[in-house]
């Protein structure tokens, strides 16, 4: 399924609302088919974004709008009904009492403000109500958006909210909220369920007596928020996953799922499907709203009652306490028509197809499987997910993960996706910090042309990253392996050379228009007497959003205004202020100054006692004659202690005019350029899944190898010309196999090895690890179809097509079953879906039904899995399967192991042949605290005398192995400095590291001597996976110039460490692998001391202190390193440095005689030279 598609939450059970009186007869309908270049094309983005003034062209709207007939009024009536029904709050609850279940709104008109009358604000509500009958209507009136009737209802219940007016009863409900906490109101009504249509007002002045236009500017949806604005805003915006509509069908093929996902404008089919897979797809996918088709009413036993007898009783409890709604006709199309009147889509508007074929590839694992395994979260059970990658790795990677789980790729996806990771658990190069953006968020930006700089910024770092993964020779075989997996995950195929050139052409339009970090040419405005929050507030809004050569003529406009605004201030202001400030009354005289009226964004003179009389004849008389109170945007005066002057006033107004018109043009550049970019909208979504998939991927790598998994060998089932599976490949063995939750790394465990070529019939004592070895099998089995690391020693499997695993198994009296028959149906669903290519799992098999009957259920179980031929397990403690006469070829024997230690039977928690009849039944239950009088009675009736010093033996064992299972054996010329620097520490740094090497080879201290290699990681990037694991040190390079010198086994963490602190966000590094964390102590020690002698000012000098390392006699051109670890090495020519307390630093090239400085000598100095920043010659004693 499509990965934006598929999502593993749960839902809540009152999402899914009926819609059978807005959804129109099919009969009406055509679907519009036409193929389209791009992956949206929407030709309307609201269906009706017009403007209604007046009662005229009010009553004139609503006779040309679509008018809903009584029967499908009522309908939507009676769903707002239910809806109040559930209201709690005492506050709502009292609101509902006020309503009218009449009218779409649920006003009464008899109460206060419920009006209908043609013209007023009611009436223009009541118009897009009907439009859009349910959906929470809120309509901005000022500074808030308001609701009245049943939208007022569901604001107080949900959002919080007070109601207006308080809970008087002769007036109709009204609720709001203020404009600036809009979105925190429709995050409360859409994580409730609830679509929400926002209406807002056209700003301006209005004319005399007439109401002021609105218009529909957005709506809001679960998964799919409202977004109007944004393109003028300084912030993101939170965007949830999207949330499709699902529709359910039947064919004699099996079950079907369509998925819609409106945001995408795209639609994925599922065929063949059990009705298993399509409970559990329900199940873990949080869906907007949810259609049965008709054919779900005839089940096999050919009644109409949907659900009653045979097959259907799991579908049918699933979504029998769900709101859903039934559709007739073709599904696919009518599913269409149906999204396309939810959301108010004109019938034109197109979906584009990104249905994976299900041939040869896995089905999707069972809603048990998936909870014994944590691959969805289930409490008590050790999640999978968290394992997979490193705790910092969070959001769309560990989506793609997910669904990769719960939707197996075909055999040769896989194969790429171990490839892909094979090659990234090798680079030596630095890697991109992969940006992760939602593909649905780039849609939806794009398309409603509110993307901001902050987005656009976003995107050019994407495309960046796709570019410097193709033009670097260690990271471009990853890119290709990395195409066939974005494919199936967005449904486009693209080649790495047009997606390549493509992304060259984003980067550089967004290049050309947008302003970038570092550019320093659009400084807010500053004059001496204006105060600085003024231009501040007025300016940012806007300056550092896009290239100032675009709109040149609106940013010199803007300085003209703003210089002659402070001309303004200083030629009538000023002399008032000078005034002032040289008049001293003992009585207190008259006092001002120039201030910034936030409120009224305005600089006016604020001041107190001004007599002209007093002022008769002195300087600034004149000044203060021009003073008048200043005004409002309503004329009304400020209060008493504002002033202004009629050439301020003219300025200030010129000043916002032209303030006005540069944000204007900047937003008209914003949104013309995300109509450029929508035209790449395919580029844009494939390179930010490939980037998704790459960050999960690398991710995954670190971990595993952190972890010490390794890469499995995965083999394809081969067919024969009659389409029969060979026996030859059918085997999995896992080598070393430890329980996924466990940390290998961090001490050792117990492993199991498991070489299956067929059934296994498991036995075991209690707490033997049965349970957790079938999960890590499973586990393991499931990453390996997958192409990811698994947690062994070294692995084959099988490419099975289907991984099923059963645990246990509980009631559910909502549906009127027992255990066992939980058990009994899961069961069916593993042994009617199991063939000869799938992994069959089934943990302490029948165990909900008495002994005699179930022992032979199970040994029916087994022969019929044993003539299907799968692989799997089959666990019990119902030892008197042994002794049914079994028609079995292929099942072999297993038992996990005990062992006696000093007379007592201990769980050794590990698999072998044969068959384990010891159950330590007794001593498990004492070692839980069951009274001994109890278990010694029950060991006489079966001659067994437990004794409480063999239990407290056990509890021993089980606790000291209870953890773990199987267990205990800027600017260019800066940016030039930056790069010199760089360049003279990385020489620094190889000919520091290379001397000691030498002295250390030549101690026997290492073995081996190589190469003396740095690698330079940048701003952007992170370590490759290899170094994890790895001694190394490293070498930050400071905003500030300093650097700073350590050493780490995990090179990845410490920079991110690093990277988090205040000021050091992307600061680049150097980094050196070393042989051992000893000797990389040493060399940060030595480096720590011989760095700032060269020059070099050090952060963590101090650091150097402790230790005695810090001695070195240290040449410039180094000798070359030998061929041969063993060849022996001559020593290095004797050095001129010379140490010694408070001495300076002696260099001296070798060649060259000694008095000459460096600057005499760096012009002939090789490339291995080591070229010093500063150096000081001579003794200063």
């Amino acid at each position: 399924m499509h990965w934006l598609i598929s999502r593993s939450l749960v839902s809540s059970s009152y999402r899914w609302v009926s819609l059978a009186g807005v959804l129109r007869s099919s009969l009406t309908r055509q679907l519009h088919s036409s193929r389209i270049p791009r992956l949206t094309e929407r030709k309307c983005f609201f269906k009706a974004q017009k403007v209604f003034k007046g009662a005229s062209k009010t009553s004139k709207r609503l006779k040309e709008s679509k008018v809903l007939c009584d029967d499908e009024k009522h309908s939507h009536i009676v769903w707002w009904k239910e809806r109040m029904q559930m209201c709690k709050k005492p506050s709502s609850v009292q609101l509902t009492q006020r309503l009218c279940y009449s009218n779409l709104l649920g006003l009464d008109t008899s109460l206060k403000n419920g009006s209908l009358k043609d013209g007023n604000l009611n009436s223009e509500l009541l118009q897009f109500k009907e439009r859009f009958p349910r959906e929470v209507l809120l309509c901005r009136v000022g500074e808030f958006y308001e609701a009245v009737g049943f939208d007022a209802c569901v604001l107080v219940e949900y959002a919080g909210l007070n109601p207006f007016g308080g809970l008087r009863s002769d007036s109709i409900p009204r609720a709001g909220c203020p404009v600036v906490n809009l979105r925190q109101t429709l995050d409360d009504l859409t994580r409730n369920g609830y679509s929400v249509c926002i209406v807002e007002e056209i700003q301006g002045p209005a004319q005399a007596r007439s109401r002021k236009g609105r218009f529909i500017s957005g709506h809001a949806h679960p998964g799919n928020p409202y977004v109007f604005g944004l393109a003028g805003s300084n912030h993101d915006v939170d965007f949830p996953d999207p949330m499709p509509v699902i529709g359910i069908s039947r064919s004699a093929k099996g079950y079907s799922m369509i998925s819609v996902l409106e945001t995408m404008k795209t639609f994925s089919v599922e065929d063949c499907l059990t009705e298993e897979a399509v409970v559990t797809k329900l199940r873990t996918c949080q869906y907007h709203y949810l259609f049965l088709h008709s054919t779900l009413r005839q089940n096999s036993s050919g009644t109409c009652r949907w659900g009653e007898f045979g097959e259907g009783g799991l579908l049918w409890g699933e979504c029998n306490h769900k709101s859903f709604e039934w559709f007739d006709g073709a599904p696919v199309e009518e599913l269409l028509c149906k999204v396309r009147d939810i959301y108010g889509l004109d019938q034109v508007t197109s979906f584009r197809n990104v249905t994976i074929s299900s041939e040869k590839r896995p089905r999707s694992i069972y809603l048990p499987t998936a909870t014994q395994i944590g691959v969805i979260p289930t409490e008590g059970i050790p999640s999978l997910l968290k394992v997979l990658l490193p705790s910092i790795c969070t959001g769309l990677p560990v989506l793609y993960l997910r669904d990769l789980l719960l939707n197996p790729p075909t055999y040769v996806i896989a194969s790429a996706i171990q490839e892909a990771c094979k090659l990234m658990s090798n680079v030596t190069c630095s890697i991109p910090e992969f940006t992760c953006t939602s593909p649905a968020k780039l849609v939806k930006l794009l398309e409603s042309k509110e993307a901001n700089h902050i987005e656009f910024s976003r995107i050019k770092h994407m495309v960046d990253e796709v570019m410097l993964m193709y033009k670097n020779d260690q990271l471009y075989p990853i890119l290709q392996f990395l195409m066939d997996p974005t494919w199936t995950a967005t449904g486009l195929r693209m080649e790495p050379e047009i997606l390549v050139k493509e992304c060259e052409l984003i980067s550089q339009r967004i290049g050309e228009m947008i302003s970038l970090d570092g550019e320093t040419d659009q400084g807010i405005s500053s004059f001496e007497f204006i105060p600085v929050d003024f231009f501040e507030d007025m300016e940012s809004p806007w300056k550092g959003r896009v290239k100032r050569v675009h709109a040149e003529l609106a940013f010199a406009e803007v300085d003209i205004a703003a210089e002659a605004l402070s001309n303004a201030v200083i030629e009538d202001f000023v002399p008032i202020i000078s005034r002032i400030k040289a008049v001293v009354s003992p009585l207190g005289g008259p006092r001002g100054d120039i201030s910034y009226a936030r409120e009224h964004e305005a600089v006016w003179f604020k001041g107190k006692r001004f007599a002209p009389t007093v002022w008769a004849g002195t300087s600034g008389e004149e000044q203060i004659k021009q003073l008048k109170p200043a005004m409002d945007s309503k004329g009304r005066k400020v209060g008493e202690e504002w002033f202004t002057t009629c050439k301020v006033d003219d300025a200030l107004n010129r000043y916002h005019e032209a303030n006005a018109a540069a944000t204007a043009k900047v937003l008209e550049i914003l949104k013309g350029l995300s109509v450029e970019l929508e035209a790449k909208i395919n580029i844009l979504v494939f390179s930010s899944m490939l980037l998704i998939i790459a960050k999960a991927l690398f991710g995954h790598v670190c971990e595993g190898r952190r972890r010490k998994w390794v890469f499995p060998q995965i083999t394809e089932f081969c067919r024969s010309e009659d389409k029969e599976v060979l026996d030859a490949p059918k085997r999995m063995e896992l080598i070393g196999l430890s329980p996924y939750w466990f940390d290998i790394a961090e001490g050792s465990g117990i492993r199991n090895t498991v070489d299956m070529q067929s059934m296994f019939l498991l036995t075991g004592p209690n707490g033997g690890g049965k349970s957790s070895l079938l999960r890590s099998i499973c586990a393991a089995a499931l990453l390996g179809i997958c192409g990811l690391m698994v947690p062994a020693e070294s692995a084959l499997v099988p490419h099975f097509d289907s991984i099923m695993l059963h645990m246990k198994s509980y009631d559910s009296p909502a549906d009127g079953k027992s255990s066992f028959q939980i058990e009994m149906s899961e069961l069916r669903s593993l042994v009617t879906g199991a063939s000869s290519r799938s992994l069959v799992l089934i943990d302490e098999i029948c165990r909900g039904t008495e002994t005699a009957k179930g022992t032979c259920i199970a040994g029916s179980i087994i022969e019929t899995l044993d003539a299907v031929g799968c692989l799997g397990i089959v666990s019990t403690h119902l030892h008197g399967i042994f002794d049914l006469p079994l028609s079995v070829k292929n099942v072999v024997n297993k038992a996990m192991g005990t062992e006696i230690v000093d007379g007592h039977v201990r769980p050794t928690w590990k698999m072998g042949d044969g068959v384990c009849r010891e159950s330590l039944a007794f001593e498990t239950a004492l070692k839980e605290g069951f009274p001994e009088a109890i278990i010694r009675r029950a060991g006489s009736y079966t001659g067994e005398s437990p004794q409480l010093s063999k239990v407290e033996a056990l509890h021993e064992a089980s606790a000291s192995s209870k953890v773990r299972l199987f267990s205990s054996s800027g600017g260019e010329e800066g940016f030039r400095s930056r790069q010199i620097l760089m360049e003279e520490v990385e020489k620094a740094v190889t000919v520091i590291c290379r001397k000691k090497l030498i002295d250390l080879h030549k101690s026997k201290i290492i073995q081996n001597l190589s190469e003396v290699a740095c690698t330079y990681v940048d701003a952007r990037e992170q370590p490759p996976p290899s170094t994890i694991g790895s001694s190394s040190i490293y070498i930050l390079f400071r905003p500030d110039k300093r650097l700073y010198v350590g050493q780490t086994d995990d090179l990845s963490g410490r920079v991110r460490t690093h990277r988090s602190e205040e000021g050091l966000q992307g600061s680049p590094f150097l980094y050196l692998l070393l042989p051992g964390k000893s000797v990389a102590s040493e060399i940060e020690t030595l480096l720590i001391n011989q760095l700032p002698l060269l020059g070099f000012p050090l952060a963590n000098r101090l650091d150097g202190k402790h230790r005695n390392f810090g001695t070195l006699t240290l040449s410039i051109e180094t000798p070359p390193l030998p061929h041969h670890a063993n060849e022996p090495v001559d020593p290095p020519p004797p050095s001129l440095v010379a140490l010694r307390p408070g001495s300076s630093l002696h260099i001296t090239p070798f060649g060259t005689p000694t008095g000459r400085t460096m600057s005499q000598v760096s012009s002939s100095s090789s490339s291995s030279q080591l070229l010093c920043k500063a150096a000081t010659f001579g003794d200063p004693r």
